[in-house]
């Protein structure tokens, strides 16, 4: 506090505020000056007297302004300020001649009146005792407001939670969170245990509260979900709660026990092993079994001999070749409820779709396309000419802040109206995302799963592709073969090697594969930025922002994607007085520059302007979706993007961190994209991220050109570091487990 400038005065004009969040403009005047002031404030403060603490910023367009970062609202003391304040419409009955008479009779008495002796108000002509009420509860409520906003900014919330916490409690705010602070986890998104912890502290919550434990338990189960996990193992469970919340294991144990109990969490052993769930992956993982073996299950009276005629015939109309395998892959996935096609690049999975695509139609089913990213669909639809969507689009996501808690249009008691449903990049897809798919499904309908198992595994929680075809329950087809349109593209040989652990093949005659040895942290970035800038778009006309991808294995480091973005953005977009930029957080995004969106935000409204003049609308913006800056507007506070699809967006200045430059991201962000080019550091890195199934996702992004710039050691560490860190999951176990407890029961059943 004592670093921040203050000053006080009353706020005499509102210019801009923005209801869902807070965000204002106002005009503040003082006794000695007239201050511009921005912030986000839990009310209107128009008419009301500040006490405002923070630091003056100057704005390139607008000039001086007063950046607010804590304040506190003070009734005003002089007649001509209360009356300004009473006649604001703040206080419900009360306009400008009412409140005129009440403080020419009770001047700078009238406050105490109203909250301490209100039925002297109907001393005034023409208020009554219902009137007297009507100020009275208006101006109590006011106070509260105020005081409740002040409370939470004490405990060190900010004040755009705070109007989420006052819109979620409130008068009971202060109450609620007195009793118990932990509340704030279930019902704030974005407030996390650490924050309600601080929070707790500050009122003196006890250790060992059983709010406090159980909060803790649960932010430790989201931790393994956010690391991949559905559940955690026991022992691991108890260590990590441990460490976070510093207390006898008997106390967390017992907490346990008792979540279990009021089921906000469940216990089980699976291979002799004793497991927690958090409920929702338990009941996700549960589901998507029971779901998948009845789909499996389905009996379509279909044989192989009835499918053959319909692919003769399309291989003879489509000059498609099918080999053996890919024959196979497409007469199961049509006589069978549930089918996996799996195979590295090259391999033939999109001839596969087509050819299913082109039976299905022949026998007049309706088919629906899905994969888990707004890319990854694009391009099935580019491939197929079919319509393809996100998963989330396809189910009609039910629009909410937080992907832990989805919620679809498209369920059991809707469901999807097709006969057919195929689902690319399925290895994307995790856990609670599955069952929301599966839920939608009637028994029926065939499923489709395609997707190359050996990438990385779903960012949220679950094995989901490797699961099913680890319990070898559901038919799956593995395909292997190179064709031999691929067999030229070393990007597709060098996969295959890099997946059985052989080294790749690199700097040959007309290649697209290539290696520039470097063994300088900063020579490689410096190379890796006159490759994006200069070399390749000379050498292949390469457009850097749409053709070319920087991906790196981590986020932090010389070589991690900060510092690239860092570099790239200097040298390919630098400052200039031509070109406006906003800078937000560590930030400075300028037009012109490249950038991702990182979060799904389904309520985003989008437009594509066509060259003659018409306009189609839509919402929903996805979680990896790339584009680049087209212009930034300080005036309405506004910066807009156009996304490779040509969807414009426009992003309100609060809502700047659902976006990150991408001249650079990590090969995780990635997924489900394919890049014309891909530039890849090559550099000592975590032993967790040097492995080989990210060094094979990384240049099976590619379609035309991969270059490694680096160590050429760390491609063998890579390539040598086949260990899969071990993800918690048990959907294998339960198929496996269900399908030998049916087949016991039936055996049981001959024998009686």
């Amino acid at each position: 506090m004592l670093e921040m400038e203050s000053y006080k005065g009353t706020v005499v004009e509102t210019i801009f505020r923005n209801n869902d969040n807070g965000y204002t403009v106002a005009i503040m005047e003082t006794d000695n000056e007239v201050l511009t002031i921005t912030g986000v404030f839990g009310t209107d403060i128009t008419n009301e007297v500040l006490e405002v603490f923070g630091k003056k910023i100057k704005h390139p367009k607008y000039g001086e302004q007063f950046n607010v970062d804590i304040y506190n609202s003070v009734l005003p003391t002089n007649i001509d300020q209360i009356e300004s304040y009473l006649s604001s419409g703040l206080i419900k009955g009360v306009g400008k001649y009412t409140a005129k008479k009440i403080v020419e009779l009770f001047k700078e008495d009238t406050f105490n009146i109203i909250m301490h002796d209100p039925m002297r108000l109907t001393e005034i002509d023409g208020i009554g005792e219902k009137k007297v009420e009507m100020i009275s509860k208006s101006f109590a409520e006011q106070i509260d407001i105020k005081e409740i906003m002040m409370f939470l900014q004490d405990k060190g919330i900010s004040t755009a939670y705070g109007v989420k916490i006052y819109k979620q409690y409130g008068k009971n705010t202060v109450n609620l969170i007195t009793e118990n602070p932990y509340r704030l986890t279930d019902d704030i998104y974005g407030i996390g245990f650490k924050l309600a912890d601080k929070i707790a502290y500050s009122l003196g919550v006890d250790k060992e509260s059983p709010y406090r434990t159980s909060s803790g338990i649960k932010y430790c189960l989201t931790e393994f979900a956010s690391n991949g996990h559905s559940y955690a193992p026991y022992d691991k469970l108890i260590h990590s709660a441990q460490k976070i919340l510093d207390v006898d294991s008997d106390v967390i144990e017992d907490e346990i026990r008792n979540m279990a109990f009021q089921g906000k969490i469940h216990i089980e052993n699976i291979n002799n092993e004793r497991i927690v769930y958090y409920i929702p992956y338990h009941i996700a993982e549960v589901n998507v079994c029971k779901n998948l073996i009845n789909l499996a299950n389905s009996d379509y009276k279909l044989s192989e001999n009835e499918v053959l005629p319909y692919m003769k015939d399309i291989e003879k109309k489509s000059n498609i070749k099918l080999t053996p395998m890919q024959k196979e892959a497409v007469i199961q996935s049509v006589i069978n409820g549930v089918t996996v096609v799996t195979g590295g690049p090259g391999t033939g999975k999109t001839t596969i779709i087509k050819t299913i695509i082109l039976i299905f139609e022949k026998m007049k089913k309706k088919i629906l396309l899905c994969a888990p990213t707004g890319r990854a669909a694009k391009r099935i639809t580019e491939s197929t000419d079919r319509e393809a969507k996100t998963i989330h689009r396809l189910l009609e996501y039910d629009y909410g802040e937080d992907d832990s808690n989805l919620s679809f249009n498209k369920n059991e008691d809707s469901p999807l109206d097709c006969d057919v449903v195929i689902v690319d990049e399925m290895s994307m897809v995790d856990i609670l995302l599955m069952n929301n798919l599966l839920k939608a499904l009637r028994k029926g309908t065939r499923l489709i799963l395609v997707g190359d198992v050996d990438q990385l595994p779903s960012v949220g929680a679950g094995n989901v592709l490797n699961d099913i075809i680890n319990s070898q329950i559901i038919k799956t087809i593995k395909l292997d073969k190179i064709f031999r349109q691929s067999l030229g593209s070393m990007i597709v040989q060098n996969a295959h090697k890099i997946n059985k652990g052989i080294m790749p093949i690199y700097n040959k005659k007309d290649s697209d594969f290539f290696l520039m040895r470097e063994n300088n942290i900063e020579n490689i970035r410096n190379l890796i930025v006159d490759l994006y800038k200069n070399r390749l778009p000379s050498k292949y006309e390469y457009n850097p922002i749409k053709d070319i991808q920087v991906l790196s294995p981590m986020k932090k480091g010389e070589a991690g994607v900060v510092e690239l973005n860092k570099s790239l953005q200097a040298s390919i977009n630098p400052p200039s007085k031509n070109k406006t930029e906003k800078v937000f957080g560590k930030y400075v995004y300028r037009v012109g520059d490249k950038v991702m969106q990182v979060k799904n935000n389904y309520q985003a409204e989008w437009s594509i302007n066509f060259a003659d003049g018409k306009t189609i609308t839509g919402e929903g913006i996805y979680n990896g979706d790339i584009g680049y800056i087209i212009f930034i507007d300080n005036n309405e506070q506004e910066l807009y993007v156009k996304f490779d699809d040509e969807k414009e967006v426009a992003y309100p200045f609060n809502q700047l961190d659902e976006l990150i430059l991408a001249y650079a991201t990590t090969i995780h962000k990635s997924q489900g994209s394919e890049f014309p080019v891909i530039i890849m550091p090559i550099v000592w890195g975590p032993q967790m991220l040097l492995t080989r199934n990210l060094l094979y996702t990384a240049i099976t992004r590619a379609k035309e050109l991969v270059v490694l710039v680096g160590f050429e050691k760390y491609i063998k560490v890579m390539i040598d570091n086949n260990k899969i860190d071990k993800r918690y999951s048990a959907l294998d176990y339960r198929l496996s487990s269900f399908i030998q407890s049916y087949e016991q029961l039936i055996s049981n059943v001959i024998r009686m």
